[in-house]
């Protein structure tokens, strides 16, 4: 399938939305908050509380996450059924943190990153995307992701203080993002799962 630049240009609008909501004003940003008790009547936090940040530490590490993964996207050119599975984790990513009764809030792009890297490292297991060494790539990724969520636990510690940033950090959302990366990564490399939706499914890539 034709590679595009839809995945970057999804970055970019994250990167964007994120700046923008952080010169907004406090109760502006307010709206764009997901939270638990309160989601139902305002269902675009679903999307829109991953451009929110609590604090300049937050934003500066996700952006720089953001920029490698960017970066990254920039060489090996996801094709556009990549991008619309990680479209479909975002608000998912978000709704499952309902599994977690403690969660109260969650807010962030760490989550939603967390779902692309695992999206990219299922493509390039599954060679769909053309590149040199690509099950090499997906499995480097995967092993990082993995590791990464193995060490937070956050099936165990949905919710843990990072005291050197004066914050809480919700590792369910990593964990729960990353589990819908894998999955909807996953289908999009199923052929029955494109023709039920009316997509032409994604053929399998030579790289190696």
């Amino acid at each position: 399938m034709k590679r595009s630049g839809s995945w970057l240009l999804l970055c970019a609008l994250h990167a964007v939305a994120s700046m923008l909501l952080w010169w907004a004003r406090e109760g502006v940003v307010d709206v764009f908050i997901w939270r638990a008790d309160g989601w139902t009547a305002q269902p675009w936090t679903l999307w829109t509380s991953a451009w929110v940040h609590l604090n300049t530490p937050q934003l500066i590490f996700n952006q720089i996450a953001l920029g490698a993964l960017t970066a990254f996207a920039w060489v090996i050119r996801p094709n556009w059924t990549c991008t619309l599975a990680w479209l479909l984790a975002w608000p998912l990513g978000q709704l499952s943190l309902l599994w977690w009764p403690q969660i109260g809030y969650a807010v962030g792009l760490s989550g939603l990153l967390h779902a692309g890297v695992a999206v990219l490292a299922v493509q390039l297991l599954r060679r769909r995307i053309p590149i040199p060494k690509a099950k090499r790539w997906g499995g480097l990724l995967a092993l990082v992701l993995l590791g990464k969520l193995l060490l937070e636990r956050g099936w165990a510690y949905p919710v843990v203080w990072d005291g050197a940033n004066d914050m809480s950090v919700v590792q369910a959302g990593h964990l729960s993002a990353a589990a819908w990366g894998l999955l909807l990564g996953l289908a999009a490399t199923w052929g029955p799962f494109w023709r039920l939706a009316g997509l032409p499914p994604a053929p399998s890539a030579a790289g190696r």
